[in-house]
């Protein structure tokens, strides 16, 4: 005889097979239902619930696809334990243990003072640009362009060497900076930036103080990518873009010592780790 909790564990446990086609199971199933992905700072959980059922975390509502779709984002310094619930006819709890990361200290000499210590007549604009940011990452596209990249596995939106990793904490010229929230690949100026899952363009800005050409891609529920660092922007606010469009060109505009690709992601407020959602990097000549 088949229970309420395992008749919902067993949607759980498709949708997970669906999302993820190279895991066979799985990583977190018991009478709440199955999950994919390990809950960890920086990474991302995934599954399903009936569709008269809602989701919520840490008191939270979480946003689902009419079906019951959902995905739960932690970030870099997610606490260690947060509480899941289900509520509905078949509701339940469960308590999410976060396990911990280690993050590297890295110092950047050499970076122009100015954006270190901006001078008080950038202020107003970098809170301006902050603002606009912030407006683009808040907006919540509901459509299923999250599920489809997981269900094909997101792409490197550029392929070379990995200089930097999410985490990492930075002293530029010996000042202490925020945490590195993305994964930096060092490729030349010009090198092709593409769109690493499908989403709607938020932010197409050529010349941001601190990150200079900046993209932002919403994968739609509250998942979005940003790129930073970019010599050109190719596209403008509202273009949706599928898997592997072209979006802009590597550069080293903004405060960057170098060219290379800034990419992130965020789930709501939380910052992503997005190394954690792409395959190993392919080995270039």
């Amino acid at each position: 005889m088949t229970t309420p909790h395992a008749a919902t564990a067993h949607v759980w446990l498709a949708i997970a097979c669906l999302l993820l086609p190279w895991r066979s199971h799985a990583d977190l199933v018991d009478d709440c239902g199955a999950l994919v992905g390990a809950p960890i700072q920086g990474g991302l959980v995934w599954g399903q619930v009936e569709v008269d059922h809602t989701v919520m975390l840490d008191g939270e509502p979480v946003l689902q696809t009419p079906d019951g779709k959902f995905i739960l984002g932690f970030g870099r310094d997610a606490p260690p334990s947060q509480l899941l619930e289900i509520r509905g006819q078949h509701g339940c709890t469960r308590e999410l243990h976060v396990a911990a990361r280690e993050y590297s200290i890295s110092r950047v000499n050499g970076v122009p003072q100015r954006t270190v210590t901006p001078p008080p007549e950038q202020l107003a604009r970098i809170a301006r640009e902050r603002e606009s940011v912030r407006q683009a990452k808040a907006k919540r596209y509901q459509r299923p362009d999250w599920l489809i990249a997981l269900q094909r596995g997101f792409d490197w939106p550029a392929r070379g060497r990995i200089s930097g990793v999410y985490g990492s904490q930075r002293f530029y010229n010996g000042t202490p900076g925020s945490p590195h929230y993305g994964v930096d690949v060092a490729v030349p100026t010009g090198h092709p930036v593409r769109a690493p899952g499908p989403g709607v363009v938020t932010l197409a800005e050529p010349d941001l103080f601190y990150s200079g050409g900046t993209v932002i891609l919403d994968h739609g529920y509250g998942l979005s990518s940003s790129f930073l660092h970019m010599s050109e922007v190719l596209v403008k606010v509202g273009d949706e873009l599928a898997q592997g469009d072209l979006l802009g060109k590597v550069g080293a505009t903004g405060r960057a010592t170098g060219p290379h690709l800034d990419w992130r992601m965020s789930w709501g407020a939380q910052r992503i780790d997005p190394q954690l959602l792409v395959p190993p990097m392919p080995k270039t000549p």
